[in-house]
């Protein structure tokens, strides 16, 4: 790698710094931090104190970032929970995935759509695998977590814990760029109430409504809105979408009314800690597509 390139890596460094977000160097072309793990520490230097792991190392102090990369082209990597950020990153489906696998940018516009919110614009980068970065500021006084395919299949979200390689990088997959220079905006709220723990579920058991319909389509419903409700923490809203499009069948078959499967999800999405604009949107959304592509009864 040349002379210029090291000094573009460690320009990118500092301007992430300028931004008050603290950088760390990740191995040259590569992703991996640079740093040495606490199975080969010495003690030594940063660590004299006790081992200090990327988040501790990460700095915006300038003259730590010139002496850090004056030794070597390392790419940029950014402590997201120390730089008050929230990334959240839209990722590309595997290589022998399906074809027709959506990418995380397709998937989180659909979450967007089901929660009636406009796709967020900020401060935005493109990966070195085609995927998306959406920079936000953290809330004050919350402290998230990382999460992986939480709000949607191939979109993650990186706070405390995490990192993010910053525009400038380049690994053997391509470089990291930035697409959209815009401000970074806060954390939609919206997306806050979806990636903040959920509320304990009730400890007895789901009272049901009343339900009208046929045997089959009220077992059916009772069965998916107790999954709901049992659904693993932070799978929530994802459990609920499915579970409304596997009842929507019968919606459209004539075998149970729409008000009414509505109106059981909406309870059974409340109950598991999930907002009442969260859940009508997510079961319109669910209900709308199992509808429209449920085959004939004979057939299914």
């Amino acid at each position: 790698m040349t002379h210029h390139a090291q000094t573009a890596l460690l320009e990118a460094a500092l301007r992430a710094a300028e931004r008050g977000w603290h950088a760390f160097p990740l191995r040259p072309g590569d992703k991996r931090p640079a740093l040495h793990g606490e199975s080969v520490c010495t003690g030594l230097g940063e660590c004299a104190g006790g081992h200090r792991k990327w988040e501790d190392r990460a700095t915006t102090e300038p003259d730590r970032i010139r002496r850090a990369w004056a030794d070597r082209p390392f790419n940029v990597g950014i402590a997201t929970g120390p730089s008050g950020l929230v990334v959240v990153d839209l990722d590309m489906p595997k290589p022998n995935s399906s074809t027709d696998t959506p990418s995380g940018v397709t998937t989180f516009e659909a979450l967007c759509e089901r929660a009636g919110q406009a796709i967020p614009t900020t401060y935005r980068t493109r990966t070195a695998g085609g995927g998306r970065h959406l920079y936000f500021t953290a809330p004050p006084g919350v402290r998230l977590g990382n999460t992986a395919g939480t709000l949607a299949p191939l979109v993650d979200t990186r706070a405390w814990g995490g990192y993010v390689v910053a525009a400038g990088s380049t690994t053997t997959a391509g470089p990291y760029e930035v697409t959209d220079p815009a401000p970074v905006a806060p954390l939609p709220a919206w997306l806050l109430s979806l990636l903040q723990p959920a509320r304990p579920a009730p400890a007895g058991p789901l009272v049901a409504p009343v339900v009208s319909g046929s045997r089959a389509g009220k077992a059916a419903l009772e069965r998916e809105c107790n999954r709901v409700v049992a659904a693993p923490e932070k799978q929530g809203n994802n459990t609920l979408n499915r579970s409304a499009f596997k009842v929507g069948r019968f919606v459209a078959w004539g075998d149970l009314a729409r008000h009414e499967v509505e109106a059981a999800f909406q309870g059974a999405g409340e109950a598991r800690g999930l907002t009442a604009a969260e859940c009508r949107a997510t079961i319109r959304s669910a209900l709308d597509s199992s509808i429209r592509t449920a085959r004939p009864r004979e057939t299914a």
